[in-house]
């Protein structure tokens, strides 16, 4: 069977750092060669520092490090692999390390940007060919949790439909396997959350109002180690019904961000 990856001439390194967040763990993708290009430098974990610049230098050094998110699992490794590899432009568009501010619509050595906000708000994926580069937006084995801001699930549904709208090939995801079947991922994607928010109308339907029962009921199938991803999910399709006016008053909202913070992902 044909090697997805080889064909398009992109490595991936696989971080050690499994997890509720990170499934069973975070993907490096290093694409090209003479220079290579490097998409999410991953953990701060001195083994996957040394597996990103050992496959870079056989692929003739780095000409740009390109960030999704700044999540700490996605971007904690950035400066040890930048300084690493000679010192790279990193392109992000909100980490504060990075050298060039990237938006949608931009390009990044050979990398086109598109913004897809909602798993975070500084949320950009890249696209090579017919190979996308998802980050934490699109996910191979599980749905992602959306973070809520103002318009961030429906700035997330057109990021989706942007993508699906591409003539893609391959995705190569955060965490899990590169996925093979673009268009079928994505519309799975789009007809999960249409359902989550067909369910949550439901309940509240049925008079349901507090954070606790809507969880209960319409995320019945998160374990209770995504209790809180599952939250900030509510959260933002919450959001979304007050910004389309169905909201029905009294409903309780969730407090975003959490009163003890956010747990760093590493």
């Amino acid at each position: 069977m044909p090697d997805p990856l080889g064909q398009r001439d992109i490595a991936l390194v696989h971080a050690d750092n499994p997890g509720p967040f990170t499934l069973t763990g975070t993907n490096t993708w290093v694409l090209g060669r003479d220079p290579c290009w490097i998409v999410d430098p991953g953990p701060a974990l001195e083994d996957h520092v040394a597996a990103v610049l050992a496959v870079a230098s056989e692929r003739g050094g780095v000409g740009g490090i390109a960030v999704t998110h700044d999540h700490g699992d996605h971007v904690g490794a950035t400066a040890a692999v930048r300084d690493g590899a000679g010192g790279p432009p990193v392109g992000a568009a909100r980490w504060d390390g990075a050298d060039i501010r990237l938006a949608d619509g931009d390009a990044f050595g050979p990398l086109r940007v598109l913004g897809t906000p909602g798993h975070a708000t500084d949320h950009l994926a890249f696209v090579s060919g017919d190979t996308a580069f998802t980050g934490d937006a699109v996910l191979a084995q599980s749905s992602v949790f959306v973070a809520p801001d103002p318009g961030a699930l429906r700035g997330y549904l057109a990021a989706l439909a942007q993508l699906r709208g591409l003539d893609l090939g391959l995705l190569c995801t955060g965490h899990g396997p590169p996925v093979t079947e673009p268009a079928a991922l994505l519309d799975r994607y789009l007809a999960h959350r249409r359902d989550r928010e067909r369910r949550l109308l439901a309940a509240l339907d049925d008079g349901l109002r507090g954070v606790d029962e809507l969880l209960d009921r319409v995320w019945d199938d998160a374990p209770a180690s995504l209790r809180l991803a599952a939250t900030a999910t509510l959260a933002a399709h919450l959001d979304k019904l007050d910004e389309d006016e169905r909201l029905p008053a009294g409903t309780q909202r969730p407090a975003w961000p959490p009163p003890g913070g956010l747990r760093p992902v590493v």
